[in-house]
This record gives C-alpha cells, structure tokens and sequence, in this order.
C-alpha cells in the first residue's frame, strides 16, 4: 500500500472509530468491562458493620480510636486485541472484506480503550503468533495499531485460535480484557485453552463472517478457492443437494462454536460483513453491563 494511501485510510478509520467510540460506546464501554483491582483511597473511622480486616491500625493508635481503610475499584485496564491475520479473512462478496470488518472494529475498541485510560496491545496471530504489540497508551499508540492492521502481511495464511489464546494466558501476567476477533474458521478444538484463559483474563469473543460462507448462491458453476491452503476446485452451486449440504455444515460449526464459548464462560458477539457491527457490539455491551 502506498504511504499517501495508507495514510489516507488511517485517518478515514480513526474518525469513524473515534468517533463511534466517543458518541456511542463511551458509557457502554465503562460500564461493561470494569478493573478488577482494588486501590486505597482513604480512612475513615469505623462503622457498625465494617469489615474488622480492613482496620487501619497505625492510624487507630494515633487517635485512640479504631480506624478503617476505603479501597475503590481501580478503574484502568490492559486490554488486548488478539487479531486473526490468516487467509480466510481477506474473502468478501459484498460491502468489505472480514479483515476490513475486523480492522475497524479493532480501531473501535483501542480508541474506547484509551477513552477510558486504558493500554492498548495486539497480538496478530495465522497458526502463529505473527506479531506482539505490548500493552501502552496513547493517540499515536493508536494509530500505530491501525497502520498495523491495515498493512500488516502475515507470514502463514492457516489459523490456529487455540495457539494464540494460549499465547495470550503466559505472555500476559496480570489479568487482562482481552477481544479475541477471528472468523473461527479453525478445525481444531481449542475449548480448553479458551477455558483456561479465561479463568486468568476476561476473554471476549468477535466473530466476522461473510453470508456466502453461510449460504451458497445458485448461480452454477463456481471455482472456489480455500484461502489458506490454496486449494482449488469448481462447485455445481445450482444443485440444491450441495446447497443445503452447505448450509447444514455451517449450521454445525456454529453450533460447535456457540458450545465452545458457552463451555469456556467467554462472552461473545457475531457480525456480518454486509450488517451493522455497532449495533451488534452495544448489545454485548449491555449483556455485560
């Protein structure tokens, strides 16, 4: 991509996200991901009720007279966006691809992060990790990022989501919220490394999809090309067997996958390419509220 060009897009993503983020998800997004840290604030002398473990007692020897300490949520989080960089991701039949989706997503979430004076950091992933972006905070963190998830060329077009989530829990010390954005088009069974991080973290599951993948279109043959192995064959799309073949497989992977979050405790959000994502993730947004 061209500087002049990519610069160009940068900025097109930052004032449609920024702007989302701002007018749109400002309150949703405190609300629905809060610290999980306890600050002290202050003390305060004691009630009736208060809890005896939270005795400050220097202070109490000071005054002659029992003292307790007041912690308050600590508000900031690290956040990490774990991105799908594989082959699948550049399909698209209609309005844009799923890594276009993906990308402004992303964008969306890092700017209501550091609305809300949150770090920011990706890990790119195919069947590897492609890329490590450690946590900070910052404009120009920001839009990085975006440079990033616009030009980014990964090195394997496979996936493997359970490699990544696995990456996420020992790379990642503290506890973290983490929005794992992926097509889930992955063979593999990844449940239990799900499971496991979300146990450590508060994982957060995006998954882009495009109708064709979905839903076959009758309009005969077609040469179809996998993405990530590169494999090629042609298809009778006018056969209604093959149709509803198609559409029963679908059915079952996101079936499976529903189970795997359900199983794990992650919370989780479809979109597709051709509907609205703002709608979809402030609907997650209150689920979590």
């Amino acid at each position: 991509m061209e500087t002049n060009e990519l610069l160009s897009r940068v900025r097109q993503i930052e004032i449609k996200t920024k702007g989302l983020s701002n007018n749109i998800f400002a309150g949703e997004y405190h609300s629905a991901f809060k610290g999980r840290g306890m600050a002290f604030a202050e003390v305060r002398e004691y009630q009736y009720g208060d809890d005896i473990r939270d005795i400050e007692w220097n202070v109490t020897a000071r005054y002659n007279k029992p003292y307790v300490k007041v912690f308050e949520e600590e508000r900031e989080l690290t956040v990490m966006l774990c991105v799908d960089v594989s082959g699948s991701l550049e399909f698209g039949t209609s309005v844009q691809t799923k890594r276009r989706m993906l990308t402004e997503i992303a964008a969306t979430l890092a700017f209501s992060a550091i609305q809300n004076n949150d770090k920011i950091g990706v890990i790119f992933f195919s069947d590897k990790i492609e890329k490590f972006i450690p946590p900070k905070k910052g404009r120009k963190h920001i839009l990085y990022i975006i440079r990033e998830l616009l030009e980014f060329k990964p090195e394997s077009n496979l996936t493997d989501v359970g490699h990544a989530v696995e990456y996420l829990t020992s790379a990642i010390k503290r506890r973290c919220t983490a929005f794992l954005l992926s097509d889930f088009l992955d063979e593999k069974d990844f449940r239990q490394t799900l499971t496991i991080a979300n146990r450590k973290h508060d994982v957060v599951a995006v998954q882009v999809y495009d109708r064709r993948v979905a839903e076959l279109p009758d309009v005969g043959l077609m040469q179809v090309r996998d993405a990530e192995t590169g494999a090629e064959m042609i298809i009778d799309t006018s056969s209604k067997k093959l149709r509803n073949q198609h559409a029963a497989w679908w059915r079952t992977k996101q079936n499976q996958l529903r189970d795997t979050f359900t199983r794990s405790g992650v919370d989780n959000v479809c979109v597709r390419t051709d509907q609205d994502y703002v709608s979809a993730l402030m609907g997650l947004f209150k689920q979590r509220s």
